[in-house]
């Protein structure tokens, strides 16, 4: 764990379920309604707005008529680089942190014998720094070598900013107990999980944000769930269903159900997407209810190593 610092006691988390129904026409209009989006966030009192996994399929909305499928990746790759820079002065300009949800980048830093795109996260300080996290766990259509067939990225990476300490998810990999289990011994302080998303039905959703709010009792910790909604333009022939939470761990000063914050699933919207502000998520309280054993029956950074099995 890096230097030590001052522990932030709040932190407040905006999350937007973007509606990929919307077309845009270029790139420029993309950072405009980001730009507008941060503004209103940081007017919020957010240190933080996260965007769900695969905004870039808004990008389609301007793609070549003729892309093909087999293209999709690469072309979305390119004009996720044209985005860095945009990405990174916004985190500036509005003094909070943006987790620009996911969209697809070169695999530098995934597995050497897989193909050269991988499924990234960004996240943007208003420090200048820049953090990503790859996704681990690939769907069957990710991985699909007659479609976008992805790599899987090989390592979680934890950030340290302003007092919290945070770490990124990406949708399928939250649904992995083995992989939560391996974080709780790794790194047993954190703040912040943070779970991009995108689901095309309800059962999807529902898979995700259950396992969200499971790792946030199986981590004692805050995690942070979104998703994007609408059809994606110009077709509308790729459903999406969502919404946004931030889910605490089921304890008696939290407010006993494990929900702090949250947006119903939903298809659509009639506008760019609903904005979640979780205003104040109590990250002081919850570490001191994981560092001083005052959690209700918490075990801590429990492993199964030890566990046997019979059959009779």
């Amino acid at each position: 764990m890096p230097k030590q610092e001052h522990r932030a006691d709040f932190a407040t988390v905006a999350l937007w379920a973007i509606n990929l129904a919307r077309p845009l026409n270029g790139m420029n209009a993309w950072i405009a309604g980001l730009d507008a989006k941060m503004a209103e966030a940081a007017g919020s009192g957010a240190d933080i707005l996260v965007l769900p996994e695969y905004v870039s399929e808004q990008w389609l909305s301007y793609a070549p008529n003729d892309l093909a499928p087999t293209e999709e990746i690469a072309w979305m790759a390119d004009e996720g680089e044209l985005a860095l820079d945009h990405l990174k002065a916004l985190a500036a300009k509005h003094d909070i942190a943006v987790l620009a949800g996911s969209f697809p980048a070169r695999a530098a830093g995934a597995r050497k014998d897989g193909p050269p795109f991988v499924n990234r996260a960004f996240l943007f300080l208003p420090d200048g720094r820049m953090t990503f996290q790859d996704k681990l766990c690939l769907t069957p259509s990710e991985k699909n070598p007659d479609a976008w067939n992805l790599n899987v990225g090989a390592e979680v990476t934890f950030t340290q900013w302003r007092g919290l300490r945070i770490a990124t998810l990406i949708c399928l990999d939250v649904e992995l107990p083995a992989l939560a289990s391996a974080i709780a011994k790794r790194e047993p302080d954190l703040d912040l999980l943070l779970v991009p998303s995108m689901t095309e039905k309800e059962s999807g959703y529902s898979r995700v944000f259950g396992c969200a709010k499971a790792r946030a009792v199986e981590l004692q910790t805050a995690v942070c769930a979104v998703g994007s909604i609408g059809s994606v333009a110009p077709d509308g022939s790729r459903p999406n269903f969502s919404g946004a939470a931030v889910f605490l761990p089921c304890e008696e000063p939290l407010g006993f159900d494990g929900r702090f914050a949250e947006i119903a699933g939903r298809a659509d919207a009639e506008d760019d997407g609903p904005l979640l502000i979780a205003k104040d998520v109590p990250v002081g309280l919850i570490r001191e209810l994981r560092k001083g054993g005052d959690a209700e029956v918490w075990p801590g950074s429990w492993s199964a190593e030890h566990v046997s099995f019979g059959e009779n």
